[in-house]
This record gives C-alpha cells, structure tokens and sequence, in this order.
C-alpha cells in the first residue's frame, strides 16, 4: 500500500514536533512525506521580504536572526552535530535566505521569480530537518531519502500562483519517483514548491503543500493521502464560530469540496482535484492526537445526511449589474463573464433577474477599479459591502421539501437573507447575509441541523 502523508506547519513547529510527526508517518509505513515551512516561517519570509523592499535593514537583520535561529534550534535539538551532512546542508539553504534578502534590500524590488526561490526555502528547511527526524526513527530498517520535488512538480511559469502540469508531473514521477519508492525507499519532500519550464523555482500559492501532496498522490498512485495537522478531524463547523460542533466521521468527495469551497480552512479548495480523478481516499487527523479516528474522505460514503456541515466565507461582496439590455437578448451574462475572465476574478454565486444579475465575490476583488470600469461598459454597477456568505453542506438539498422553511425558521426575524442561491448542487445551499450576523446565522443554523437534528439524516 502507498500512501502520501502531508505535514503542516503545526506538525514542523519544533523538533518535538518533527519528532512526534516522524513517529507517525513510521507508523502509518508512508511512502512520501510532503512537509510545510516550519510554523510562522512563511509568514516570516514574507515580512523579510517587506521589510527589503522598504530599505529596513535593522527589521531585516531581526527576521533574518529570528529564522536562522529558530532552525538552528531544532537542527541542535535533533542532535544534528557540525560533523553531519545535514548541518553543512541547514547553513547552505540559511546562507541563501540572506543572500536573497540582503538583494532584495540592495535593489528596492521583489521580483515574483525572488519572490517564489525565497517563500520556497521554507519547505526546503524544514524537509531537511524532517528528514533527519525520520531517519532517526527508522534506525536504518529502512532507507530515507531527501527529494527535491522540483524534479516532478512541473508548473508553468506564473510565479507566486503557478499552475501545474499535470501529463508533466504524471511523466516525471514515471521516471524519477516511482522507481525509488519501488526499491523501498521512503521520501522526505516539500509542499507548495514547483519548477517552471525554464526551470526555475515556482510556488502554488498559499495553501499548496496540501495540494502538492496530493498531486504526488496522484502521480505515485497512491492508495491513501493523509492530512496530518493539529485537529483531529473535519468539524461540522468552525470551532471557533459556535459551540457543540462534532467531528465528522467520513464525508464524500462533493461534500468536502463545498464545504473547502466556501470557508472550510482545514482543507484548501484545491486539494480534492487530484484525488477526485484518480478516486484516492483522503484521511484528516492530527499528528498531535494520532490515535483519534480523524475523518475519512471517500467518492461515496454510506451515511449521507442532509445537512453534515457548514462554513461562514467572511468579507464579501455583492455586485448588481443592471440593464434593459438583458430583457430578451442574448449574449449579456457571456460579455459580464468575460470580464471576470480576462481580471483572472474568481466568482462564488450568482443570481439573474429579468433585467440584472448579482455576483458574490471577495470583498478585496471590490477594490479593482478597472474591473469596475470594464463592467460599467454593459450595465449600471451597485456594490454592496460588509456581507458574509453562509453555506449549508449536506446531500439532496435542492430535492428536499421544506429545507428552505426551516433554514428561515432557524435563522430567527432580526436575520435579514441578502442573495440566497440554491439549485446549482444538492449539496449546498449558499446566502448572503451582513458580516455582523454571519456568527450569530452559523450558532443558529448550527443548533437546529446539528445539534439538535443530528444532520436530519
């Protein structure tokens, strides 16, 4: 059995960590290890590379010190000694990220290739550090290896936000990959990095090293991708939202897709892609609490209740295009669309009128005065701001009687439903409400479908 088992940035925090995570992966026998930065690096390296641009050399040295020392810690913690490949390793990778600052900062400019090579030498660090941690408990009964993942992931050449290429990543871990997991090697990697045409670093955006793990899942022909982080498991909603949420057991597919969709932060909204098309299971547990039964991802599951979570997408806005010109012509919501398509503009619902359609998007996206402009070409533009996008993920909603009654009965009088969207998925039914009651519409809705009704199942 093959299995890929991603570790975030909680479960690389420290060397206890490392090492506990380590204990895991031994004991689940994975085949590749994907790892995220240590926790706060990326964030860290962010700053760094702020505070270049700025010309702040003294907040500059302070990041650069607090990295280098955060590393060296764990690297001493581990028992890595001046004699070991790792240390000369570990001073390489730490000399680069000064390097790449201190050019930064010479220049007054952060090219995204920069850019992609400095955010990308936080999985290089930390992959470094894992694999000696793994190493240290395998005790030779095995052979661990460090993997560049450059070698397979191949993207295209769109820095900070690259796009993979799949039949490439398919090819390459034919060739390089799949023959060393064949001799019985086990793989340390890292999450989030890729390598252009050029082949220079890229990086898939935040959220990556889930998806990265789950790409190579898919290329190695895996049985199983694991999600290791520091829950145990998907919540029927935000812990942090409401009280009473319950761990979900096992959910499908479609479902962990909406619910990752619209708000769910556990799992990021591509990371299901790969696995839905090679049909590979998905486990979510915690590296902290392994022994807790976490939940399963599966393309079907035998309990399918109506309504099994919900998520709260905060700081969105509404957009009202409205124009005569829609009334019985053809042609307006492909122009509107065409816009959205040529600002690279995600959009999340939508609603049509005889005359005028409203779009949710992300509030950030509000701030883009030449999609404003280039929509205002086809019709009046209104926005509305300060709203919040409640989402109800479950199974046969837009074939259920009654559902939407008592979703309002729920809610309460004082709640008032902006843009409601329904009959696009039976699994999810999505409204818009203002971003003060977003809690209070989730504590609610929480309290009657789960906690009081069990899902309705």
């Amino acid at each position: 059995m093959r299995i890929v088992s991603k570790f975030g940035g909680s479960s690389m925090a420290d060397a206890m960590a490392m090492k506990r995570s380590a204990q895991v992966a031994y004991q689940k026998q994975s085949s590749i290890v994907v790892v995220s930065a240590t926790y706060g690096t990326t964030n860290q390296l962010i700053q760094l590379s702020q505070l270049a641009v700025q010309g702040n050399q003294a907040q500059v040295d302070l990041t650069l010190k607090e990295i280098v020392e955060n590393h060296k810690e764990i690297a001493y913690d581990l028992n890595i000694n001046d004699s070991d490949d790792e240390h000369g390793q570990l001073a390489k990778l730490l000399g680069e990220v000064q390097t790449l600052a201190q050019g930064i900062l010479l220049l007054k400019d952060l090219s995204p290739k920069a850019q992609d090579r400095l955010l990308g030498l936080g999985e290089r660090l930390s992959s470094l550090l894992f694999a000696r941690a793994l190493k240290d408990v395998y005790k030779g009964q095995k052979e661990v290896s460090l993997f560049d993942v450059k070698a397979v992931m191949k993207t295209d050449n769109k820095h900070t936000e690259a796009s993979p290429l799949i039949d490439q990543i398919k090819v390459a871990s034919q060739k390089t990959l799949i023959p060393r997991l064949e001799n019985g090697e086990i793989l340390v990697t890292q999450g989030f990095i890729g390598c252009s045409p050029e082949g220079l670093s890229t990086t898939l955006g935040r959220g990556g090293s889930d998806y990265s793990a789950a790409l190579l899942a898919e290329a190695s022909e895996a049985s199983l991708l694991e999600i290791w982080t520091d829950v145990a498991g998907i919540a029927t909603t935000d812990p942090r939202l409401c009280t009473g949420t319950k761990l979900i057991d096992e959910m499908s597919f479609m479902e962990a897709s909406e619910l990752a969709v619209f708000g769910a932060k556990i799992l990021h909204p591509t990371t299901l892609q790969p696995t839905m098309r090679a049909q590979i299971p998905v486990f979510v547990g915690s590296s902290i609490e392994p022994e807790k039964p976490g939940t399963w991802i599966r393309p079907e599951c035998q309990k399918l209740p109506l309504v099994r979570a919900m998520a709260l997408r905060s700081s969105q806005g509404l957009l009202t295009l409205t124009t005569p010109k829609m009334l019985h012509h053809h042609g307006f919501l492909y122009r509107v669309f065409e816009v959205f398509e040529r600002h690279k503009i995600s959009v999340d619902s939508v609603t049509t009128s005889e005359i005028s359609v409203s779009i949710t998007l992300d509030e950030k996206e509000l701030c883009n005065q030449e999609l404003i402009h280039d929509l205002e070409q086809h019709a009046q533009v209104d926005i509305e701001r300060d709203l919040c996008l409640v989402s109800l993920i479950g199974n046969r909603i837009n074939h259920t009687a009654g559902l939407s009654r008592q979703i309002f009965k729920a809610l309460g009088d004082d709640i008032n439903v902006r843009m409601i969207c329904l009959g696009a998925s039976r699994h999810n039914f999505c409204f818009l409400v203002d971003q003060k009651n977003g809690s209070k519409a989730i504590q609610q809705l929480h309290q009657h479908f789960i906690q009081e009704s069990g899902g309705l199942s």
